[in-house]
């Protein structure tokens, strides 16, 4: 082979290896994001479940009459005067728990028909208590801060239950509610407690659901085979 030819060979092989790779086609550029941090949405609140209430132990120890009348559900038989109080400092509105208690006491499934006056006489008082106040006001009855009481001048309803409930009526706490006035209020009206007549049964309105329902089925009412009435009044 020539030696001009030879020389040329050689120039384009040592060329060719100090060249650079071509680079590869221009295309769409990645970056490595960090994950994100997923934070778990609360759950909507069901617009029916009231909202908790902070119930404080004690209060001011003091009761305020709530002011304002309403009459007794139309129909037959005797009229029951009651009249509602709040403790003062309790976190609740007065107004809405007087208008809970006279829709309560007048269901047909009650015990009567009642009459919300403002001033005596009076056959049965309702008093919103705090925990505290209850415990004074039901003694000599011992209720732990935690049960409500008649104590032979007011139905005496706990605040602190009013505002919860209690596990056996399952969150249903307007039954309670129910369960609760209506207990009381049948104290008031000469009516003793009662046991549950056997598993599977209704409760009687009467038995001290508060504490358990010993085998019953939760019944906040004193005459719940009422119920087809009320859904035609």
């Amino acid at each position: 082979m020539p030696l001009l030819a030879l020389m040329l060979i050689q120039v384009l092989i040592a060329a060719g290896c100090a060249a650079e790779p071509p680079a590869p086609p221009a295309g769409p550029s990645f970056a490595l994001v960090p994950p994100i941090a997923l934070v778990p949405l609360a759950a909507p609140r069901p617009p029916d479940l009231p909202e908790p209430v902070r119930v404080p132990y004690g209060a001011s120890g003091r009761y305020a009459v709530v002011r304002g009348t309403a009459p007794a559900r139309p129909g037959r038989g005797p009229v029951v005067r009651y009249l509602v109080e709040v403790e003062r400092g309790l976190p609740f509105d007065p107004r809405a728990f007087a208008a809970e208690v006279h829709r309560i006491l007048n269901d047909v499934r009650g015990w009567a028909r009642f009459q919300r006056v403002d001033r005596g006489p009076a056959r049965v008082r309702v008093a919103l208590s705090s925990p505290r106040l209850t415990v004074r006001q039901c003694l000599p009855l011992r209720t732990g801060g935690q049960l409500s009481c008649w104590n032979g001048t007011r139905s005496v309803i706990n605040a602190l239950r009013w505002a919860d409930g209690v596990p056996q009526y399952g969150g249903d706490l307007a039954a309670y509610r129910s369960y609760l006035i209506s207990h009381e209020v049948g104290h008031a009206l000469g009516h003793g407690h009662r046991a549950c007549p056997g598993p599977g049964h209704l409760a009687p309105v009467m038995t001290q659901q508060s504490k358990s329902l010993d085998g019953c089925r939760p019944n906040p009412w004193p005459f719940p085979h009422r119920a087809g009435d009320r859904q035609r009044s």
